[in-house]
């Protein structure tokens, strides 16, 4: 069928190509009433050659649906919540479900403002997402009118949210380490204060007491710096260095490398160094290629965005914080083949 120039394809277009009534063509696109299989199909099919589109608003007006989420996040720069957007839009898009994301910076004054931006366009949904675990919203989530999930952050014991296991992620680096014959492993790592930092410190420490071996844990800030920082002060001291290091950020790792070539030491041959995130733009460019614990960050945001698609269809969804796994992906910078 083709359609004046310029006209957008209408519910009785649709109609009128498939030889059905409206009510009927209605019906077999947004999945309700008794339309048989056959006519569907067909329904559908018309719909997709002559380009109907249909009209978001009379859609939500009918759903009672906006067919659109808010995710709320201080992550400025995107690190994490990029990924996790991209995991997000891919549980949802299918679904002709739209995503509104909006950065905060830790500023409540502006969370309040693109949350009542978020409201006025009626969103179906908020997930909240920022750059520490144990970082509550800037803006009170605990009275709004739609479901909340949280995606890498820990809302209270009656929400959803979905974290990564950095327990299991610290394991599977030190367990690897361990495989290839380290066992002087030391930690450096991020600032305690961190609920990540203190439960992979912990994983870290198990692992080396379940074999006898000893370890040790440098806290300090993030970054490349405190890599730096951290090598120095530990070729200062008398005791013997250690053969292998787990770092608790990639940044961290690639100053740790960096420190240790200019000290002479070459890495993997005289330490081997592991690190933590799977930050493809550092891993992937330090020298060596930095082995590293990747925290699904994509598959994070695609298990909340299943979650949130459940809620706002009235399906029940488990609540408490999930752990999702993590995984290793093994470069050149911890010595393995």
């Amino acid at each position: 069928m083709t359609l004046g120039h310029g006209r957008r394809a209408t519910i009785r277009d649709v109609a009128l190509a498939a030889g059905v009534s409206i009510s009927t063509a209605s019906n077999a696109l947004n999945g309700q009433g008794r339309t048989n299989a056959e006519t569907r199909d067909r329904v559908k099919r018309v719909a997709e050659e002559i380009g109907f589109r249909p009209n978001a608003l009379a859609r939500g007006l009918l759903s009672r649906r906006s067919h659109s989420i808010g995710i709320i996040t201080n992550d400025t720069y995107g690190r994490l919540t990029l990924p996790m957007t991209a995991g997000v839009s891919e549980a949802l898009v299918d679904h002709g479900v739209s995503v509104f994301l909006c950065a905060t910076n830790n500023d409540p004054r502006l969370a309040r403002l693109h949350l009542e931006a978020l409201l006025d366009k009626q969103v179906d949904g908020i997930i909240f997402t920022a750059t520490r675990l144990d970082l509550a919203p800037p803006v009170d989530l605990s009275s709004l009118p739609m479901p909340v999930v949280y995606a890498f952050a820990e809302g209270p014991d009656t929400s959803v949210s979905f974290v990564p296991d950095d327990s299991q992620g610290a394991r599977l680096a030190v367990e690897h380490l361990l495989s290839l014959g380290h066992r002087r492993i030391m930690h450096i790592t991020g600032p305690e204060d961190f609920v990540a930092v203190r439960r992979r410190a912990a994983a870290y420490r198990a692992c080396l007491d379940g074999r006898g071996d000893k370890g040790e844990v440098m806290f300090g800030p993030w970054g490349e710096d405190w890599g730096h920082e951290a090598v120095r002060r530990m070729l200062a001291r008398p005791e013997p260095r250690p053969d292998a290091i787990f770092c608790g950020s990639d940044e961290t790792a690639r100053g740790v490398i960096d420190a240790l070539r200019d000290h002479g030491l070459s890495v993997p041959a005289d330490i081997a160094v592991v690190g933590f995130d799977n930050w493809h733009v550092v891993a992937a460019q330090t020298r060596p290629a930095l082995t590293t614990v990747d925290m699904g960050l994509k598959e994070l945001g695609r298990r909340a965005g299943l979650a949130m698609l459940d809620l706002t269809q009235g399906k029940p969804v488990p609540l408490g914080i999930k752990a999702l796994g993590c995984s290793l992906v093994v470069r050149k910078s911890c010595g393995a083949v």
